[in-house]
Order: C-alpha cells, then sequence, then structure tokens
C-alpha cells in the first residue's frame, strides 16, 4: 500500500481530510470506513486522552485512512506517545519560524536524522510489521505537518518551506484570523492578504498544501489553486448541522425541502 506521505509528493490526486474531536473509537471508525484519506485526532482542541487516542487509531485499521494526531505543543513527549501508539502522521500547531519547524521535524525522526526515541511496542501492531521491522518499514512514513496560523509563520514562510523534512502546511484560518485581530472574518482584507501570501510561497517552493474546505465551491477553488491536501469539516460541527437542519425540516418542512432542492 501507497503512504499517505507518498501519495502527498505525488500530487497524482486530491486528499481528504476530517478534524476528530469527539474522543470515540466509532466515530473514528466512522471517518475512516466512509472514505476520508486521513482523520485528524485533535489533541490540541479535544478532550482526548492517550488510551482514547490509541483506540481512535486502532479503529482506522483495515482501511486505507491514514491517522495524524494533532498536539498542543512541539513536546517530545506528546508526540513519541502519539507515534508509538501507532499514528502515521503529526499535526504541530503554532510554527512561528524554521527554528521551531526543524524542531518539530526532529520528534518525526528516528536518528541520526532526527531525535525520536525508539519504542514502537504497540505501533507495530497497527502497521502489521513486526517490532523490529518497524524502524526501516515505517519509520520513514511519519508525516511533519506544520499548521500556518501565527504572524511570525507567514513572515517567516520562504525559511520554512527550506527545512527538510516538512511534508505538508495547512493554513489554518480561524487560529490566523484571531492572530490579525479579525477573529472569524474569513473575509477580511488583513486574512485574505496573509492566505494569499501564503499560497504563492508555499507552492512555489513545492511544499504539498493544505487547507479548509467546507463546501464543494471551496472546494474546488483550492484544488484549482494547487492545494494538495481538503479538510471538509469538524466532527462536532458535522453533528451540529445535522441536528440543526432536522429542526428546521420539523419546523417548515416544505421550506426545507425547497431549500435543499436546486431544481
Amino acid at each position: 500500500m501507497v503512504s499517505i506521505r507518498e501519495r502527498l509528493r505525488s500530487g497524482n490526486e486530491p486528499l481528504g481530510g476530517f478534524i476528530n474531536l469527539v474522543p470515540s473509537p466509532v466515530v473514528t471508525q466512522v471517518l475512516a470506513a466512509s472514505g476520508a484519506d486521513v482523520v485528524l485526532i485533535d489533541q490540541e482542541h479535544g478532550p482526548i486522552g492517550p488510551e482514547s487516542m490509541h483506540a481512535m487509531i486502532a479503529s482506522t485499521s483495515g482501511t486505507a485512512c491514514s491517522p495524524w494526531v494533532r498536539v498542543s505543543s512541539c513536546d517530545e513527549g506528546l508526540v513519541k506517545t502519539a507515534l508509538d501508539a501507532g499514528a502515521e502522521g503529526i499535526v504541530f500547531p503554532l510554527v512561528t519560524d524554521a527554528t521551531s519547524a526543524a524542531a518539530c521535524v526532529e520528534l518525526c525522526r528516528f536518528p541520526p536524522r532526527g531525535r525520536r526515541g525508539w519504542g514502537p511496542f504497540v505501533a507495530h501492531s497497527r502497521w502489521g510489521v513486526g517490532l523490529f521491522d518497524y524502524l526501516d518499514s515505517r519509520g520513514e512514513q511519519t508525516v511533519c505537518t506544520l499548521l500556518i496560523e501565527t504572524r511570525s509563520a507567514i513572515e517567516n514562510l520562504e525559511a520554512i518551506c527550506q527545512v527538510e523534512g516538512v511534508d505538508c502546511l495547512v493554513i489554518a484560518p480561524f487560529d490566523l484570523s484571531t492572530e490579525l485581530g479579525v477573529s472569524g472574518q474569513l473575509d477580511a482584507p488583513e486574512l485574505l492578504e496573509a492566505v494569499s501570501h501564503a499560497e504563492q510561497v508555499v507552492l512555489a517552493a513545492g511544499v504539498p498544501l493544505g487547507g479548509a474546505a467546507f463546501t464543494p465551491q471551496q472546494a474546488q477553488t483550492l484544488l484549482d489553486k494547487g492545494y494538495r491536501l481538503l479538510w471538509h469539516g469538524f466532527d462536532v460541527l458535522i453533528l451540529g448541522q445535522s441536528v440543526r437542519q432536522a429542526a428546521q425540516w420539523r419546523a417548515s418542512p416544505a421550506a426545507a425541502e425547497s431549500r435543499s432542492d436546486p431544481g
């Protein structure tokens, strides 16, 4: 099976991911079995402990879905726990410059390229390899993804793109808009200018680029620009949207039907 890292590099197909904040292997399994290329188990903003994280990673077995974990910081203990539980990728928040980017990469790579400690006692089972085969067969397949969500990252993006071992950069509009003083205003000129700059720099550098695409129109726009990884939603928001939609149906079935039928 082609690894998600190789699929990102090839650029032959767009990949789709979902953010998983509900600490439930059932939810993760549904996302994985329904066709998500990547599921992002979110330990930065979700109430997910190590035991739940491991069960969620394990629930992707038997699917083509790659389990990634978003850690809350560039912390060796957090990264080690996620990778040794079987995560195929780590997503790092709040990167600021090339130095912090390089520190993230080091935690995802075994020596001599990095400083990841050896201990895949659990991870090897998720990937169906022997304990002492893990390093050679899986060690180089770990995806290191950085979130571009700070003003400093935008200012230092050219240097960040030159850091060897960065597999993907994701523009995170919610945090970035907050840092720029226009929180949640996704059409604010300040945010649009920063996003446009980031797109130009990352795409010119040839680093796989990811971004939020919550509608078909947003997805097509990003694909036309050259994005390779599209994040389609958060599990908790998808659930909430479904409940609100059902409430609209009950309140006014005819109106809800006309809104949902473009014909």
